[in-house]
């Protein structure tokens, strides 16, 4: 983990989040007539504040930085002048007051629209459905699938990135019925291949969904030439440098890059004499892996890359995924509700314990895939912001006291009952709010440790 990058990608992340959320309460506050005293980033005492337009309103950022609010004039907070009493939240109409509570998970769904909707238009690259020959005893193996064969269309619906296709599968994992893959080779023949996905399980969060069906993304053969050498790594120790192709690796031939990986993978922590041919002359490095161990198993490591591929290659593997500005449009709001009800979903198995808890992710965990889709580039960055605003905007319109979704939890009582509930339900709501928040945060970050000390 690159600790500055990480988390500076995770409080960038983490701030613009907040203040979207906040900013939605505060807009929809002053639309219904509210005042609004302060406006918050982050909890407990303000570290910086300043006081600005008509209605002297708090700007304020303070010290822990997960979370932030919107405190408006309301009479059961304390003494209101008569002559505002009009503005406070309480003496709202019940629509205004929901209105005012709903805005902020809105205004999280409104971003990933908008953040969709950009990288739609500007185009974002990723791998083309083209698929390795897949292993024996698969789903896709038994489904005849080809090496090379690009899947185009996935239940009669046009699939034009690998991304798509696996949304596609994890959507119906689960689910039995056999669903329509259409194929296309490099012959230029279309084929027809069933695929059911029943049996694929979510429900470890630390493996590959996909990796039981046996459709993996295609490999080229690639040239076993050396691209990059990491600073500090082991092949930089034993001498290795840009250029160099790999003859051989403990005496056996190497025919293209993933053999010599292969290789390397298979000696953790042992040396690893390594035949290499730099400016047509032949040398002989001893290499010694780094010893990596994930989810209990340990592989070798030499931090070197691969080459690039030609410009040709590259073009054939890869697409831009981009669409006109209508098109692009309505295709930020289905991928928006689509995540949106998959994530409500997830949540429901979880609770239900036909999935396991987990899945459920901590402020670790966040922080180190902001880290990694930062590194990525921009395009993967802003795909992990809109993914984690949905997140936020789902998980605070769920029905647990203290969160939006409580408030309006506790609205629709209100109209039921033709009045306000009573201070013990409301004091009461709120503790059994605050359990279950500190006992999911538990949960979170038990579930971060973990993925800590396995990794």
């Amino acid at each position: 983990m690159n600790a500055p990058v990480t988390l500076g990608a995770f409080l960038l992340a983490l701030g613009i989040l907040i203040v979207v959320h906040e900013f939605g309460h505060f807009l929809a506050a002053r639309l219904c007539g509210v005042k609004v005293l302060r406006f918050c980033v982050g909890f407990g005492k303000p570290i910086l504040s300043r006081r600005l337009g008509a209605d002297g309103t708090e700007w304020a950022l303070a010290a822990f930085p997960l979370g932030g609010y919107v405190k408006m004039l309301d009479e059961r907070e304390g003494e209101v002048a008569s002559g505002e009493a009009g503005r406070a939240f309480n003496r709202q109409s019940l629509l205004k007051r929901s209105l005012i509570v709903v805005a902020g998970p809105l205004a999280n769904l409104l971003l990933a629209v908008v953040l969709y909707f950009a990288l739609f238009v500007h185009g974002v690259e990723e791998l083309r459905p083209i698929v390795s020959a897949p292993p024996a005893h698969t789903l896709a193996a038994a489904a005849g699938f080809q090496d090379g064969e690009t899947i185009v269309k996935f239940d009669g619906e046009a699939v034009e990135s690998w991304q798509q296709l696996r949304w596609r599968i994890l959507q119906n994992a689960g689910q039995p019925g056999a669903h329509r893959l259409e194929t296309l080779n490099g012959r230029g023949e279309i084929t027809d291949r069933a695929m059911d996905f029943g049996e694929l399980s979510t429900d470890d969060p630390e493996a590959d969904p996909l990796a039981p069906t046996g459709l993996r993304p295609y490999h080229p053969p690639l040239a076993a030439v050396v691209g990059q050498v990491s600073e500090g790594s082991a092949g930089a120790a034993a001498g290795m440098k840009a250029g160099d192709r790999v003859l051989a690796v403990q005496g056996k031939k190497v025919a293209d890059w993933r053999d010599m990986v292969a290789a390397v993978r298979a000696s953790p922590g042992r040396a690893v004499p390594m035949e290499v041919e730099r400016q047509g002359q032949r040398l002989v490095l001893s290499v010694v892996p780094v010893e990596i161990v994930e989810q209990g198993q340990s592989f070798g490591r030499i931090g070197v890359a691969a080459a690039p591929l030609p410009a040709e290659e590259r073009a054939r593997l890869l697409v831009t995924v981009r669409y006109p500005l209508p098109e692009a449009m309505g295709k930020a709001v289905a991928l928006t509700w689509e995540t949106s009800t998959f994530s409500l979903a997830m949540m429901g198995r979880m609770v239900t314990g036909s999935l396991s808890w987990r899945n459920l992710s901590g402020p670790v965990t966040i922080a180190d895939y902001a880290g990694q889709s930062a590194r990525m580039g921009t395009s993967a960055y802003l795909k992990f912001l809109a993914l984690i605003s949905i997140s936020l905007g789902v998980l605070n319109l769920l029905p647990i006291p203290l969160l939006d979704g409580g408030h309006l939890l506790y609205h629709t009582a209100e109209a039921i009952k033709g009045g306000p509930l009573s201070e013990r339900a409301l004091e009461f709501g709120q503790r059994l709010g605050f359990g279950v928040l500190v006992l999911l945060m538990a949960f979170a970050l038990y579930n971060d440790i973990s993925r800590l000390f396995s990794s």
